[in-house]
């Protein structure tokens, strides 16, 4: 593969993208059992404040980052992982907060994160779906009704106490800069949480007939300028959040949307109600997302136009199932430069 990189220094980058994915095509070995490689050591910068382990979970100096990790998206996370730690100026000083099913094998995603990340900071924190499970709605796409998609909503109660702020990560997406610059975002005196905003998105679009028909749900957006913005890329303040129960919050507009199904989108259209028109907004090259295409076809799209921070594949498609189906899109070589899979195994169930 570096023989191929080398040979090609003098060609434009779309089609050295091109090639590259042409190559990892033609060798990719279909397997079961996802094995995946260490990840190079990463080393704090001078500048950075040396925070000793045992102290660093409650630490304020501390960045708290918060994912969740599953069998279905494990690559994905691991992918997420490597690109955090290769583009931070201080790595050692990242607390990694991985939320998982309460069911899953903690043994063994502890011994996968921890065999490719020897150096990592990190705790599992199992999510007990039975509260939110009666709570999910059938949603347009199966993958969205995951009780784990839900487990952002209870961070404030599954993280301890001492940890007064976190940036929640969505699994499918690699960041290209200093994390530290997103996770610094400043709330202001009332905000709970920051996120890339989109007010030339169809906000009506979000929720259904029956909701915009309702004066009385309606009317929950009089007063705001409210704007669709999307959950995978978020600075939260879990005091704020602890403060003003807004777990109960959304949880009791899951429970109107099981009596009348006011959305159709998963864990989102909860969030819009609560907090849309009341958020921090972020710059937009902080979650340059949809490369996974809609929520039906999945198809390939292009960057949006201005810088890129964060690439974001939410939508159907994801880019390993695309790189192993040999059908990729042209940004998928670029999530390929962080994937951990190692495909020299091949394994029978």
């Amino acid at each position: 593969m570096m023989k191929v990189i080398c040979t090609m220094a003098h060609l434009p980058l779309r089609l050295v993208i091109f090639t590259i994915l042409i190559t990892m095509v033609a060798t990719v070995t279909p397997i079961t059992h996802q094995h995946f490689k260490e990840a190079s050591k990463f080393y704090n910068s001078p500048a950075c404040l040396s925070i000793s382990e045992p102290y660093i979970l409650c630490s304020h100096q501390a960045l708290h980052l918060a994912m969740t990790i599953d069998k279905a998206y494990i690559r994905g996370s691991m992918a997420a992982i490597l690109s955090v730690l290769q583009h931070s100026s201080c790595p050692h000083n990242i607390a990694f907060h991985f939320l998982i099913s309460a069911t899953a094998n903690a043994s063994l995603l502890r011994a996968t994160i921890s065999s490719s990340f020897p150096y990592l900071y990190f705790r599992l924190y199992p999510f007990d779906h039975s509260s939110v499970a009666p709570l999910i709605s059938t949603s347009i796409r199966s993958a969205l009704d995951c009780p784990l998609n839900y487990a952002r909503i209870y961070l404030a109660s599954l993280l301890p106490s001492c940890i007064h702020r976190v940036l929640y990560l969505d699994s499918d997406l690699i960041l290209v800069d200093d994390v530290a610059e997103l996770a610094a975002i400043q709330l202001g005196d009332n905000s709970v949480l920051a996120a890339t905003e989109y007010c030339s998105a169809n906000f009506v679009s979000y929720f259904t007939p029956t909701f915009w028909s309702n004066p009385c749900l309606s009317l929950t957006f009089a007063n705001r300028k409210a704007c669709y913005f999307n959950t995978g890329v978020m600075v939260m303040d879990l005091d704020r959040w602890r403060e003003g129960d807004y777990t109960r919050k959304i949880e009791e507009w899951m429970e109107i949307q099981k009596r009348m199904r006011i959305y159709e989108l998963g864990s989102l259209p909860p969030f819009l109600l609560v907090f849309a028109g009341n958020i921090v907004p972020v710059d937009h090259r902080w979650n340059q997302h949809g490369l996974g295409g809609d929520n039906f076809d999945g198809l390939c799209r292009d960057l949006h136009p201005g810088p890129v921070s964060v690439l974001h594949w939410s939508g159907k498609g994801k880019p390993w199932a695309r790189l192993d189906a040999k059908t990729p899109c042209l940004l998928d070589a670029l999530w390929a430069s962080y994937d951990l899979m190692d495909t020299s195994f091949a394994f029978d169930s």
